[in-house]
């Protein structure tokens, strides 16, 4: 097995497309030491500066002194704890929805809501740059997935009247709740951009379909209080799932799903990654109950957050690289070909800056990129770095004005 395993490895090394992982010392924040070497870190999703946040330790250290760490079960046996349910009420009221179920990741989130309420004889609509997990969800569920147009209601809009005019059971056989599910992401995460659920969500509910939004990157980010995406756009009664993490702008770990009191008590007794799972360590979950705390009454965190992002990528535009205008921390420098990409990121670590290259499948062939964040932990002068960064690497690889000669060496990412 070995030999066929190192084979198809060599193959993904040629092609500038194997991955591996770089260990970071030192607590999560702007400033990491990357093999021995420190640079400012360009690629955490910890947008509001909150994983190493020391609220949020002496949280989990009061929850272990309490319930200790193990939840011990799955929920549904004898691992349910105080902090779980604290956290669910919590994020109810964050999201104004009657109750919340939370998750040991957003994978298992996604994978267990669409395998929970669709199935053969559903129709599941998916974004065409829907992430990985909600992908393998609807796949798993065995529902035909009908693929719309990135961000395009009006793709959106012909399928679904489309599947409206032929007859069907207004349930599948198998007893399957939704009958049609729309799912897109709030904010993309390897884009950046804002999925248009203001024109999504009315379109949704008129031709009487359900919509799950994941918010996962939306959620701490955007809206009043950083509610979300839904609310940014003022259709937050508009949707019926609203999925989301508890380990990007949360600082924490876990994921959670939020809804009716019936949609919760659907999943409890249906959702196969909640019953069979362990819970969540009652510490993870208290530390994530005190980061929600902390979204909810320090906006100036929000405000640093965009104020950074503004900065990084106008000074990038300015440089001469072509970014989106988005309003959110993830900003894609645009490399192309995938070797290239891995070639950029390595030169960005030698001048001291952390941000990984995205390459296929994750994103699509021909658009390999650097993908950027920021966080509200950034200080100016990190992303001053970082810009100087980018000018040095960009010319040097011909992306940007004129091309100079390269001193980097050729080991893989």
């Amino acid at each position: 097995m070995d030999e066929a395993l190192q084979k198809i490895l060599n193959r993904l090394r040629d092609a500038g497309l194997n991955r591996s992982i770089l260990p970071v010392e030192g607590p999560t924040g702007p400033v990491g030491r990357i093999g021995g070497r420190e640079a400012v870190v360009l690629c955490s999703n910890d947008y509001l500066g909150l994983a190493s946040d020391p609220r949020l330790a002496e949280a989990a250290k009061k929850a272990l002194d309490r319930e200790g760490f193990g939840a011990g079960a799955a929920r549904l046996i004898s691992g349910s704890k105080e902090a779980h349910h604290d956290l669910e009420e919590a994020l109810a009221r964050f999201k104004g929805t009657e109750a919340c179920l939370i998750f040991n990741s957003g994978y298992m989130a996604n994978i267990g809501l669409l395998s929970a309420l669709s199935g053969p004889g559903c129709l599941v609509y998916s974004d065409a740059l829907n992430h990985a997990s909600i992908i393998d969800g609807a796949r798993l569920s065995k529902a035909e997935i009908q693929v719309f147009r990135h961000c395009d209601p009006d793709h959106l809009e012909e399928l679904l009247s489309r599947e409206s005019q032929n007859p069907s059971p207004s349930m599948p056989q198998d007893g399957r709740p939704v009958r049609r599910l729309v799912v897109t992401e709030g904010v993309f995460s390897m884009d950046g951009d804002v999925s248009p659920l203001d024109r999504i969500a009315p379109l949704a509910r008129r031709l009487g379909a359900s919509l799950m939004v994941d918010d996962a990157h939306g959620t701490g980010v955007l809206g009043e209080d950083g509610r979300g995406t839904a609310v940014h756009l003022g259709v937050a009664d508009l949707v019926d799932v609203r999925m989301g993490t508890l380990g990007k702008a949360l600082g924490a770990f876990g994921a959670y799903v939020c809804g009716s009191r019936t949609l919760i008590d659907f999943l409890i007794n249906a959702c196969r990654a909640f019953i069979y799972t362990t819970g969540l360590p009652p510490s993870v979950a208290a530390a994530a109950r005190e980061a929600l705390r902390i979204v909810e009454t320090e906006p100036e965190r929000r405000e640093r957050l965009h104020r950074n992002a503004a900065f990084l990528r106008e000074g990038l535009r300015s440089l001469g690289f072509d970014v989106r205008q988005d309003p959110t921390p993830i900003i894609p420098v645009i490399v192309g070909d995938a070797q290239n990409t891995v070639r950029f990121a390595e030169e960005l670590l030698e001048r001291g800056i952390f941000a990984r290259g995205i390459r296929p499948p994750t994103v699509p062939e021909g658009t390999g990129r650097i993908r950027a964040t920021v966080s509200a932990a950034h200080e100016t002068s990190h992303l001053e770095r970082a810009l100087d960064a980018f000018e040095t690497t960009g010319r040097s690889l011909g992306l940007i004005g004129g091309k100079v000669s390269s001193t980097s060496g050729s080991h893989s990412e």
